[in-house]
């Protein structure tokens, strides 16, 4: 039953905020948060595991679907959206789907979360297969669009991951890992954009995050496998391959247009005296990661 929901109950500290200022309401809400955190580490296995089984089904040739409903839906497109420049992926391998299409991105689709069978037509029209990872987000953990659309991945036999704010919730007999950090009564009830949200943003952070550092597109914290999309782009990437090999930025620029602008590439033959096909050889052998191809020694 919903009223049964953590996230549902009433929230004490909050039920006379209708009585405060606008900085009591501030530094309430701001306690509140400040517990979101805690509620994350606390399932940081999950998180962990969930992690090394997307990195793994990538290394594979898979990707990571995100599917949900409302707030929860567009966190899963926010953070699939960020993975390409970041990480130079290709717009393909996070994918983020909500309930109801495109246009429930910018305006509520009434209804849409409420059918299961919306959840499997959508992952199916995106070629769904056993490769790959879903990540299911609901905060309440009973969506109906999420609990199908999980189902529909274990069927296939992608990788199911279960992402919630509430214990015992449906959501958790779809999963093959579940991701649960419960943060409480929100300081509107039933507001789940709130700590919900929030704390679905820094689990949804450390998933991709976790996995493109497993997978290589990290140099110690640097983003090495950014796409120089934009002015402050461009500058971030003369500024790393500066960083890695001691030359000049300006030198970094020649390097990278020699490079065809690949970050990696640069700082490879940089440091390695090779031709850019070398160290695009070199990257490959080494699984893409940079820190190898840096110092494994070659006949």
């Amino acid at each position: 039953m919903l009223n049964q929901l953590t996230t549902e109950q009433r929230n004490p500290a909050s039920e006379n905020i209708d009585r405060l200022s606008a900085l009591e309401i501030v530094r309430l809400m701001n306690r509140e948060d400040a517990q979101v955190a805690a509620a994350v580490e606390a399932v940081a296995n999950a998180i962990a595991q969930a992690v090394e089984g997307i990195a793994a089904r990538m290394r594979a040739g898979g990707r990571l679907i995100y599917i949900g409903a409302g707030t929860s839906g567009r966190l899963g497109v926010l953070d699939a959206t960020e993975c390409p420049p970041t990480f130079s992926t290709p717009p393909g391998l996070v994918i983020g789907l909500i309930a109801g299409g495109p246009a429930a991105l910018t305006r509520a689709v009434e209804g849409a979360e409420d059918h299961p069978e919306f959840a499997e037509r959508d992952l199916a029209e995106a070629h769904l297969s056993a490769a790959d990872a879903v990540v299911g987000i609901a905060s309440s953990g009973r969506t109906p669009y999420v609990i199908g659309g999980l189902n529909y991945a274990r069927r296939i036999g992608a990788l199911a991951i279960g992402l919630s704010c509430n214990h015992a919730s449906a959501l958790a007999t779809e999963c093959d890992v579940c991701i649960v950090p419960v943060v409480g009564p929100e300081v509107i009830s039933g507001s789940t954009r709130l700590k919900a949200g929030t704390a679905t943003k820094m689990v949804l952070n450390m998933l991709t995050t976790g996995t493109m550092v497993l997978l290589g597109k990290t140099y110690g914290n640097l983003m090495v496998d950014l796409r120089a999309t934009n002015t402050k782009l461009i500058h971030r990437t003369r500024r790393i391959v500066s960083m890695l090999t001691g030359i000049t930025e300006e030198q970094a620029e020649a390097v990278l247009a020699f490079c065809d602008g690949e970050l990696k590439t640069a700082v490879v033959v940089q440091s390695r005296r090779v031709s850019p096909d070398d160290a695009r050889a070199i990257l490959d052998d080494c699984g893409g990661h940079l820190r190898k191809a840096m110092t494994i020694q070659t006949e």
